[in-house]
């Protein structure tokens, strides 16, 4: 199939088909990502707290960031490849800003940086953006800025916070983003600013009026146990893994596995030998 460019998605969203993007944060799940045919895959800064057991996002370190997005990119082959921007990678100053999504791409692999905020962080897209290097926008509820939010919470419920978001969306747009991910803010605010922007808006509690969606992939497999409202389960991989270990466990203890067809053969010859030798 052919590589997923950012032209593709822009393409898409005037044609009105829908875009789909899914984290991953690792070789197998990049490679099971990319073959579903997804357009998007997000090594997002979620790894944190899925993989790591971080209570937050916010312990993310850009080594971690570079080794996930290496690991996944081993196994996307088609789908347009984004790594998030981890907490203090680029809020600090432009020149970290840089530097740090400089190695997302060089060293990381990725196609694209994907970084939390509104207008407070324009100058520094577009700095990114005159560099070669494309950003995705993240507003509404942005996970690394939690602690100010108090908790995560749905945003954009009342008038001003609600025309923050739409100035902030245009604003993201001037300063050269390719695409804007909504989290968590009502879906009829979330399909106004899709109306009102030229760039592809993905949604994650954002209703179904956004150009695309995306989900975590741990989430919609059911691996873990905690989702937030808006996830939907496709399936309940965290039961169907136990029940496998389960199955496993109990047939070593049996003696059920491994059997014959399991195990290696020796010459009779070479066993005859070792019988006389050692009195097998």
């Amino acid at each position: 199939m052919e590589k997923v460019t950012i032209q593709l998605l822009h393409e898409m969203k005037q044609a009105k088909n829908p875009i789909t993007m899914i984290t991953a944060y690792d070789y197998s799940s990049g490679i099971i990502a990319d073959r579903s045919g997804v357009e998007m895959v997000l090594v997002g800064d979620s790894v944190g707290m899925v993989v790591h057991g971080f209570s937050t996002t916010l312990p993310v370190t850009m080594d971690m960031m570079v080794m996930h997005c290496q690991a996944v990119r081993r196994g996307v082959q088609r789908a347009f490849l984004i790594g998030d921007m981890p907490f203090l990678s680029y809020q600090t100053s432009i020149e970290d800003a840089k530097r740090n999504a400089g190695r997302l791409l060089a060293e990381g692999g990725a196609d694209a940086i994907k970084l939390e905020g509104g207008r407070p962080m324009i100058e520094t897209i577009r700095q990114l953006v005159t560099m070669g290097i494309a950003v995705q926008g993240h507003i509404g509820l942005t996970p690394q800025s939690v602690s100010a939010f108090d908790g995560f919470k749905a945003q954009g419920k009342d008038i001003e916070s609600a025309r923050r978001l739409v100035e902030d969306a245009q604003a993201l747009v001037e300063a050269g983003v390719f695409s804007i991910v909504l989290e968590a803010i009502p879906a009829k605010l979330a399909a106004l600013i899709a109306q009102r922007v030229s760039v592809p808006t993905i949604g994650i509690g954002a209703g179904n009026g956004c150009d695309g969606q995306v989900l975590v992939l741990h989430d919609l497999l059911g691996l873990v146990e905690k989702t937030p409202k808006f996830v939907k389960r496709y399936a309940d991989m965290a039961q169907t893994i136990q029940n496998a270990i389960e199955a496993y466990r109990d047939e070593v203890r049996e003696r059920h596995f491994p059997t014959q067809s399991h195990s290696f053969s020796l010459d009779e010859a070479v066993w005859k030998q070792l019988e006389d030798e050692f009195g097998a």
